[in-house]
């Protein structure tokens, strides 16, 4: 089973509105996310704050396991480590992406979990353009790792740490917008970064 981490605890500072509820082509921005996260995992955790009811609300209807932060303050090192514990046994590997890159296409989930089956790497990591981005794919022998991370550091270092155990799946496209201003957003709504 491949579980998708959904991260979406962050604070929106920069962009100065809970900027995941924003809309996009009809959809809140997390919805876009996580629509795309289900397409290529078999169950999605959204690590969320403790205050969370639009996002809940936002993604009504969804198969969604929540997954609540106390601790969203800390940054996205603590949203990996709790949504890796909160991750079922059954879990062979975990898709982590975030929640404010509504343009994260499925396939992409879908591309790296299948690099995943052929075997032979504990991390498959998508890239843009030779920008590296998400999913990244971690598989269960990697969970002690993200559970140790803590602060507003991310993956990156479980991921450099040992350069053999990963693949990279490159995708010919501009690396997907991370809505974290208003600025980010009105790129998407109007087309200009493609």
């Amino acid at each position: 089973m491949i579980a998708a981490l959904l991260l979406a605890a962050g604070s929106s500072r920069r962009f100065g509105a809970p900027k995941l509820l924003q809309p996009s082509r009809g959809k809140a921005i997390v919805r876009w996310s996580a629509e795309a996260a289900l397409a290529g995992a078999d169950a999605l955790y959204v690590v969320v704050p403790t205050d969370h009811a639009e996002l809940r609300s936002a993604l009504a209807g969804l198969d969604v396991c929540f997954v609540v932060n106390g601790r969203a303050a800390d940054g996205m090192g603590s949203s990996l480590a709790c949504g890796v514990g909160a991750v079922g046994p059954d879990a062979e590997a975990i898709l982590v992406a975030l929640a404010d890159e509504p343009q994260l296409p499925a396939d992409a989930y879908q591309r790296v979990v299948a690099t995943y089956r052929e075997g032979g790497n504990d991390i498959v990591a998508a890239t843009y353009q030779g920008q590296r981005g998400h999913p990244v794919l971690f598989d269960r022998m990697v969970f002690p790792e993200l559970a140790a991370l803590s602060g507003d550091h991310g993956a990156r270092s479980v991921v450099d740490r040992i350069p053999g155990r990963v693949a990279f799946v490159e995708f010919d496209a501009p690396h997907p917008v991370d809505v974290d201003t208003p600025a980010d957003l009105a790129r998407i709504l109007d087309g200009s970064h493609l």
